[in-house]
């Protein structure tokens, strides 16, 4: 396949400056970079052109060549050309460090602590806590016992002294097999197993966790949740997840929320829903009902004179709180109680009233439709 011209494949003009170039290599290999695209070949190969391009363009001499031979002052036709033949991702990604990996913006976008593409960052942990419904409604404070690795107080977390450059990836923190097949050459970049993509080793490990500067610890941490928090909310705690291997950054510990089911109330939102049993004669002659609330009072519906069964009240502000403040209500919904057995006396009274014609109740389709208020407790 014929090479893209350099100047279309960085998407600058011809009469570009040296700093236009730059900045445009930089936004192309930042976006395509393998960190930011793992597994992606596309990105992969792009990020190779890019970086081949601007090999080229970047140095005046060679671009005065380029502008005046094409791809064939590239070809490694003796020295006033650039042998890219050879050109592999490996080559791109020290090309990059040399132009962005001290200073130039990578720690940034990657996360890097300086030593070219390694990041000793720390693992993440998760952990989940189940609350009440009262818990949920004050806030509360709950006791976690958290096992995670923490710094090495033996090397302070360094791994060891004598700090050398790794012999096996001389330094890259990477190493690359080159394999050739009927389809062309293709290179395998991986970590270097001997120093873990750190690029430097230890004359004298510590003997704590095998130079790794982490040793296991258990401890007991406090967190802090807020009133009105639900299922799947979380808490981030920066720095409490595992640290970093070497000195590296602590990761983050993630509470993650969980609700407990409740006897009486059930919640959607803000709002918290009760069924209130209440007998006939309350429903058909009107009256007050107590019934709980969350906070272990009580609260007061107001019960209209012919309700039926399903009727819906809301008692505003008795239920939950948001987490800006706002509190739901407390929904009630009434529902006709039978008694399993009746007295003698009672199933008389019952069978009298029910041979009166204002007891009877309308044929099907001519039904009334539940009446809703709002009743304030």
């Amino acid at each position: 396949m014929a090479k893209r011209d350099y100047y279309e494949v960085l998407g600058v003009g011809r009469s570009a400056s040296a700093d236009d170039i730059k900045k445009a290599y930089r936004k192309i290999a930042f976006e395509q970079h393998p960190d930011r695209n793992p597994g992606s070949k596309e990105a992969e190969a792009r990020f190779k052109e890019a970086t081949e391009a601007y090999e080229v363009l970047r140095d005046s001499d060679q671009r005065a060549r380029y502008d005046q031979f094409g791809h064939a002052a590239t070809g490694g036709g003796g020295a006033a050309s650039y042998d890219f033949s050879g050109f592999d991702l490996a080559d791109a990604l020290r090309s990059f460090m040399r132009e962005f990996g001290q200073g130039g913006g990578f720690d940034e976008i990657f996360g890097s602590t300086g030593r070219g593409r390694f990041d000793p960052r720390g693992d993440d942990l998760q952990v989940r806590v189940a609350l009440t419904l009262e818990e949920v409604a004050t806030g509360v404070e709950k006791k976690i016992r958290l096992k995670h690795l923490k710094r090495c107080s033996t090397c302070h977390g360094k791994g060891g002294s004598g700090e050398q450059q790794c012999t096996q990836c001389q330094g890259r923190g990477q190493v690359r097999r080159v394999q050739q097949s009927v389809f062309g050459q293709f290179v395998n970049v991986s970590t270097c197993p001997r120093c873990d993509g750190a690029g430097q080793i230890f004359k004298d490990p510590c003997p704590t966790f095998h130079g790794d500067g982490r040793v296991q610890e258990t401890e007991t941490i406090t967190v802090k949740v807020p009133a009105g928090v639900s299922s799947g909310n979380f808490i981030p705690l920066r720095g409490l997840g595992d640290a970093g291997p070497r000195g590296g950054t602590a990761g983050d510990l993630i509470v993650i929320i969980e609700e407990k089911e409740h006897a009486l109330f059930e919640r959607e939102g803000n709002d918290l829903h009760l069924t209130v049993p209440v007998s006939y004669s309350t429903l058909a002659l009107g009256g007050k009902v107590e019934v709980p609330t969350l906070d272990g009072g009580t609260a007061t519906v107001h019960v209209h004179a012919g309700s039926p069964s399903g009727h819906v009240s809301r008692l505003r502000g008795k239920g939950l709180p948001s987490l800006r403040g706002h509190k739901g209500d407390l929904v009630t919904r009434l529902e006709v109680w039978v008694p399993e057995r009746l007295p003698g006396a009672d199933k008389k009274l019952l069978e009298e009233l029910g041979r009166s014609e204002s007891m009877r109740p309308p044929r099907p389709g001519k039904a009334r439709a539940p009446r809703s208020r709002d009743a304030h407790g």
